[in-house]
């Protein structure tokens, strides 16, 4: 299995970035990489059946693992242009510059994503909550309740939840969209009470993925009740 692979070296996400948080979450084996059939087990640990998480697991790994997986382009190009390289480098060795090293993207069949670069994956028409480097943006958070919590000021409704994905869809943005309209209905279908609410400190501790740590313990304890 691709997600028994590690190097041996503990991943620990940034304490000030939340995106890196709610994404480690998925990162089974602690290694900095998420796997398809980690994104399967994370969804299961928290409570997600046996289709949603199948479904999850390959649309998300497929959508964002080339994006969090940057390559030099420049190690390729050399193959095919190498005397051009060469003279590119004596020319900038004359004039005293480094080299450029120019990004892009890299493919794998397998689909990992890269957890330290998850912001490079982050898609459009969402809350803003998590700015380029997917560090928290607390006055983004409270503007959702501010605009969106009209029936209980700690608390969104379904409807309401509507009217932000509505008010946070950008022109042209059907992926961007889609994805946050998926990733806000997951967490209602899964974190609302009795009378159909999603509460403001379980927004918020989706954010960082303290929220995932919570429901997955709830899993194996309901199970530990069913077979002591």
């Amino acid at each position: 299995m691709a997600s028994s692979i590690s190097t041996g070296v503990k991943f620990v996400p940034e304490e000030d970035n939340f995106l890196q948080r709610h994404v480690a979450f998925f990162d089974r084996n602690k290694d900095g990489i998420v796997y398809p059939s980690e994104t399967f087990q994370g969804f299961r640990a928290i409570g997600c059946g046996y289709l949603l998480s199948a479904v999850a697991s390959v649309f998300i790994n497929i959508g964002l693992s080339s994006k969090t997986r940057p390559v030099i382009i420049l190690k390729i190009l050399r193959q095919y242009l190498k005397f051009s390289f060469i003279r590119y480098k004596r020319k900038m060795k004359k004039k005293n510059q480094k080299s450029v090293w120019l990004q892009g993207k890299g493919f794998s069949i397998l689909f990992p994503i890269e957890v330290k670069n998850i912001h490079l994956a982050k898609h459009g028409s969402d809350s803003g909550v998590y700015d380029k480097d997917g560090r928290f943006v607390a006055s983004k958070f409270e503007e959702i309740f501010a605009k969106h919590a009209h029936t209980h000021r700690d608390a969104l409704t379904n409807e309401e939840l509507k009217q932000l994905l509505k008010a946070n869809k950008e022109p042209n943005d059907r992926k961007g969209w889609i994805a946050g309209y998926t990733e806000w209905k997951i967490l209602h279908y899964l974190c609302k009470d009795k009378n159909g609410l999603l509460h403001k400190d379980t927004v918020r501790a989706a954010y960082d993925g303290s929220l995932f740590e919570k429901l997955e313990k709830q899993k194996s304890s309901k199970i530990s009740k069913k077979h002591p």
